[in-house]
């Protein structure tokens, strides 16, 4: 392995050792919190410390901005070592231009939706920051395995990320709504999100498993796909 195989790791590194851990965090408060809420809505005095709620909001905050992050991380890698090898800079300079920029407003936006109050900016920030994780996503170079899509590391990624988007921007209406009606949105989405997170187990150690490092790719890069076979 060189140095940019051993940087390709990077990404993984952290989803394991930090996001998964804090994931498994914040669904358990999750649950805490939900049951706790059913037992005093019933009547019953809950065993469950009321700190649960405040403690799933906090933390849920910090994995969806961990999980942003890791996505721009990942996203970052392969988008950087296309603009190397292609050496775009020389000839797509406004493109390598757009992308830094790109990066520059998606962070900028994802910040700001944590400080924005009012529901309109947070429903701007939220969409500038999916806007721009989605974008960023289409440059060349990201492995994307689009003919396979409903099994894509990458695709099932972007979905997850975009659902953190959304569950951050809308936590003040969650509290706000009388009718639960945003609560249910939540809970249900993220349900979804934790399948998501589980398949993205699977098509990661995959993917690890079919890039090749950057001195098979010359040889490995001639192989037929489609008939799955290389040359002799």
């Amino acid at each position: 392995m060189d140095i940019s195989d051993t940087i390709g790791l990077i990404h993984p590194a952290i989803a394991i050792a930090i996001v998964f851990p804090f994931l498994g965090m914040v669904a358990n408060f999750a649950w805490q919190t939900r049951q706790r809420r059913l037992q005093t809505k019933t009547g019953k005095k809950s065993q469950i410390p009321p700190v649960v709620g405040r403690d799933h909001v906090q933390i849920g905050k910090w994995l969806s901005g961990m999980i942003v992050g890791l996505a721009l991380l990942g996203l970052a890698y392969p988008i950087g070592e296309n603009i190397l090898s292609q050496k775009l800079w020389q000839t797509q300079s406004f493109q390598v231009i757009f992308i830094i920029l790109m990066g520059v407003v998606t962070i900028a936006s994802f910040v700001l939706l944590y400080q924005a109050k009012q529901r309109v900016w947070r429903g701007i920030f939220a969409t500038l920051t999916g806007m721009g994780i989605v974008i960023l996503g289409c440059q060349d170079g990201v492995f994307r395995r689009t003919n396979e899509w409903y099994w894509s590391h990458y695709y099932i990624g972007i979905t997850a990320t975009l659902i953190m988007i959304f569950s951050l921007a809308i936590v003040d209406d969650i509290y706000r709504d009388k009718t639960n009606r945003w609560r249910t949105v939540h809970i249900v989405l993220n349900c979804f999100a934790l399948l998501l997170f589980m398949g993205q187990g699977f098509t990661g150690a995959r993917d690890l498993l079919e890039i090749p490092l950057t001195w098979q790719k010359p040889y490995i890069y001639q192989c037929d796909f489609v008939k799955l076979t290389c040359p002799k």
